[in-house]
């Protein structure tokens, strides 16, 4: 009789994209379209995160005018943490956000989240707005 071995299995990390576009499993998301942050240039990152909330407020946020979804994403290249929501405005990077230069590839979609409050997503925009009259602008478009 053969003994099982307690072995580890690997795991693979679960990453997060919110957005309002209508992607597919096994479509690519890569930079080079409008931000939907700061002045909209054309993106130079893509962000995703391991959080689900972080994940919908981007969604909440993203512009246009699709349903909010959420995608579950692999990276194919390096990831690095988000300026805008870690040591650079942020003590540590509580909502595990992150950017690459490199596309992601979308793995599925989740179907089944709950939407922040209408009142909380209005303060949220609101606030962002301030930023943009105030000349305030991401971080990921002043490097």
């Amino acid at each position: 009789m053969s003994e099982k071995k307690n072995q580890a299995t690997p795991f693979a990390q679960t990453y997060f994209h919110g957005t309002k576009a209508d992607l597919k499993p096994g479509d690519i998301i890569a930079p080079g379209y409008q931000s939907n942050y700061g002045e909209r240039k054309e993106a130079r990152y893509i962000f995703l995160t391991a959080t689900l909330d972080a994940a919908i407020w981007g969604a909440e946020l993203a512009q246009g005018d699709g349903p909010e979804r959420i995608y579950l994403v692999e990276p194919t290249g390096a990831i690095e943490n988000d300026p805008d929501l870690t040591d650079k405005k942020f003590p540590g990077n509580p909502t595990q956000s992150f950017r690459s230069t490199e596309p992601f590839r979308v793995v599925g979609e989740v179907m089944n989240w709950q939407s922040h409050p209408a009142e909380q997503v209005q303060t949220m925009k609101a606030h962002l707005e301030t930023l943009k009259q105030q000349g305030i602008q991401s971080l990921n478009d002043a490097e």
